[in-house]
């Protein structure tokens, strides 16, 4: 392996790490739910997207093969973390008058974050 690979399979792991890092204080330090759930999602999102692209980078220079496992992963990742934090998120103003009471009127006769009065598939 070359030494510009390595530096940026090197340099790629760094970022990762202070990502995940920062996440990780993010979800410890923060106050509330949905700041708590705010920074891994972020922050993780691209430490795990850089350590994956290290991990796809050393085995196409080492290997001379492309990692599709790895390119697998950073796709699932990038699709599904956003929704699973959309859903917490969801779920937790459900279950929390006080933030319930903060949100701006709908403007329908349902609430926020419900499927009361979703339109059926047949309308």
């Amino acid at each position: 392996m070359n030494a510009i690979a390595e530096l940026t399979v090197a340099a790629l792991i760094l970022i990762g790490a202070f990502f995940i890092l920062v996440g990780s204080i993010g979800l410890v330090k923060l106050p509330d739910t949905m700041r708590r759930l705010h920074g891994p999602t972020k922050a993780t999102t691209l430490g795990i997207g850089s350590l994956l692209i290290a991990s796809m980078l050393y085995f196409l220079t080492q290997h001379g093969q492309i990692s599709f496992h790895e390119l697998l992963i950073t796709l699932f990742l990038f699709l599904t973390a956003p929704v699973s934090a959309n859903m917490i998120a969801k779920a937790h103003i459900l279950r929390s008058k006080e933030e319930r009471s903060r949100l701006p009127p709908t403007g329908r006769k349902v609430d926020w974050a419900t499927l009361e009065g979703a339109p059926h598939r047949g309308d």
